[in-house]
């Protein structure tokens, strides 16, 4: 079932930048993408080389758990506190950047925080990605798409896609003039209930 997304003040916004290059094309086209928000609907930019977490340690199977940070705590907060969620990652060897991926490996440790409940309450927000590449083929990025999907079925989110940029000078995304037209709507777009390829039927289990 694809519905529309949900407009006015029952959205808030939170831009989780991945790059590690400051102001680079992905968050150019984020930040295109986002002008187009009406103007009550409350958008948090995180830059994850300002909130810098260690490698993620596993500990769902040891006795105990461990402390977190408070970068970490931060990032869970905002996260939490959001209804959709935009991972604007540069695509790096065919996939998100180690900033952008660390930070999801951390949702593997907030899904068995007692009393978080991290699985429960993330269902039915909404995950987006925006990359932007050197590539011009779209193809190249179905790695970073199928983590993006894969990641919100998992935890019933809806998925809204990903808003797709040619670049790799700095500043070089403003003159990819398809990306531009597309940023001015892409979170109006469908935000269908993302599912595994085998729950639509189009692979097998």
């Amino acid at each position: 079932m694809t519905t529309d997304a949900p407009q006015g003040t029952d959205r808030s916004f939170l831009f989780v930048l991945g790059s590690s290059r400051p102001d680079g094309n992905t968050e150019a086209l984020a930040r295109a993408a986002a002008e187009q928000l009406p103007a009550d609907v409350p958008q948090r930019w995180v830059d994850l080389t300002r909130l810098p977490l260690p490698d993620f340690q596993d500990g769902r199977h040891e006795t105990g758990g461990w402390p977190a940070g408070e970068n970490e705590e931060i990032l869970r907060q905002a996260t939490l506190e959001a209804t959709d969620i935009v991972l604007a990652s540069p695509l790096y060897w065919y996939t998100l950047s180690a900033h952008t991926k660390r930070y999801l490996d951390y949702w593997s440790g907030w899904l068995s925080v007692p009393g978080l409940d991290f699985k429960e309450r993330m269902a039915g927000r909404t995950l987006w990605g925006v990359t932007v590449m050197a590539d011009r083929d779209e193809v190249v990025a179905d790695g970073l798409k199928t983590t993006l999907n894969h990641t919100a079925a998992y935890l019933r989110m809806r998925f809204g896609g990903v808003l797709f940029g040619n670049g790799s000078r700095p500043g070089q995304v403003r003159d990819d003039e398809r990306a531009m037209i597309r940023a001015k709507t892409f979170f109006q777009g469908a935000t269908p209930v993302a599912r595994f390829p085998y729950e639509d039927g189009t692979a097998e289990r």
